[in-house]
């Protein structure tokens, strides 16, 4: 898997990350609830960094501080993804648009603090 062709659900998580929506996702089994905040390739494999504001966690219940509950998915693991047109956009004051947290070696789109994501070309 490349840059040049990642997997099918990129496509729609892309498309929530410029909405600003948030989606169902299934993830090593688990059901979670997520904001898309980043996408781009670690180690040549696609990467999603998301924002899980519901449904299971590997531990158990949700973090209680908002600044621990930031997620990174491989993406050609997530067996599902359906954009949620309900549920509120979640983040937390601790994500920075201009380096979304280290895992991402390659970022292809990132949510800023402007009103639109930005393509990182």
């Amino acid at each position: 898997m490349t840059a040049s062709h990642p997997p099918l659900a990129w496509a729609v998580l892309e498309q929530a990350l410029c909405q600003r929506r948030p989606v169902h996702v299934s993830y090593h089994g688990r059901r979670r609830l997520l904001c898309p905040h980043a996408l781009g390739w670690k180690g040549g494999r696609p990467m999603l960094l998301g924002y899980q504001t519901g449904g299971q966690t590997s531990t158990g219940a949700l973090p209680a501080d908002p600044r621990q509950r930031w997620r990174c998915l491989f993406v050609d693991e997530v067996d599902q993804v359906l954009v949620d047109m309900s549920s509120p956009w979640g983040t937390a004051d601790n994500y920075n648009p201009a380096h979304p947290f280290p895992v991402i070696d390659e970022v292809t789109i990132a949510i800023t603090l402007q009103e639109h994501p930005a393509p990182v070309r």
